[in-house]
């Protein structure tokens, strides 16, 4: 008798830098919540990870449009304004961040979007995603302190973490555990759909009873 594979779900979180020279996280999760990371540099690099994996979602910290009407980011676009209707979104939940027109915002929102087209070109889904935001609505601490967001992200469920896992992985691992929800249809998409959607959890019930079947 043949054993037939039965193939994980796979999801990815990217922590991506505005830079190539800069480290990126990147995260793969199954649907055990267990990951893997690691720290990557080119895009070249990213897309390759991708390719291999295959995810069902690859979840990205990086803003992935501009503003509704606004043509590029320099200054003389100033006039179409600052804030997606999402960003505004965050700011009534009372979420931190900074606008994708802020100094070195602007290199990420153009190799986020960048990105973004050379993904969904290969067919893989990508949302956009806030790892600060979505720890927040998890009431896990931010990446202000390592060693909390760590334990906080392993109360919740999340297993395979290293003991030396940066920063940028454990934004990644945020991101990815977004596209696991995202996909099970345990999320929030904040913002104009014509413009950009920001997806963040929703701690449905649902969720919730999973997430302690897991740890159990």
């Amino acid at each position: 008798m043949y054993k037939i594979r039965v193939r994980k779900l796979r999801f990815v979180g990217i922590d991506l830098a505005g830079s190539e020279k800069r480290k990126t996280g990147f995260c793969v999760m199954d649907e055990k919540l267990f990951v893997k990371t690691k720290i990557l540099f080119k895009d070249k690099e990213i897309l390759e990870e991708v390719r291999k994996v295959k995810p069902k979602v690859v979840a990205i910290d990086a803003p992935l449009a501009l503003p509704k009407g606004r043509p590029g980011l320099g200054k003389k676009y100033s006039k179409f304004g600052h804030l997606r209707e999402c960003d505004k979104q965050l700011l009534k939940m009372g979420i931190k961040f900074f606008p994708i027109t802020l100094g070195p915002m602007r290199k990420l929102t153009q190799r986020g979007i960048k990105l973004k087209k050379k993904l969904e070109k290969e067919g893989f889904e990508v949302i956009e995603t806030y790892p600060g935001g979505v720890q927040d609505i998890l009431k896990i601490s931010r990446k202000k302190n390592l060693e909390k967001l760590r334990k906080g992200l392993e109360r919740i469920g999340i297993k395979g973490l290293k003991k030396d896992v940066s920063e940028h992985e454990l934004d990644a691992v945020t991101c990815a555990l977004v596209g696991k929800m995202y996909f099970e249809g345990n999320y929030l998409a904040v913002g104009d759909e014509k413009e950009a959607l920001l997806i963040l959890p929703q701690c449905s019930n649902k969720w919730l009873t999973f997430i302690f079947q897991i740890i159990a």
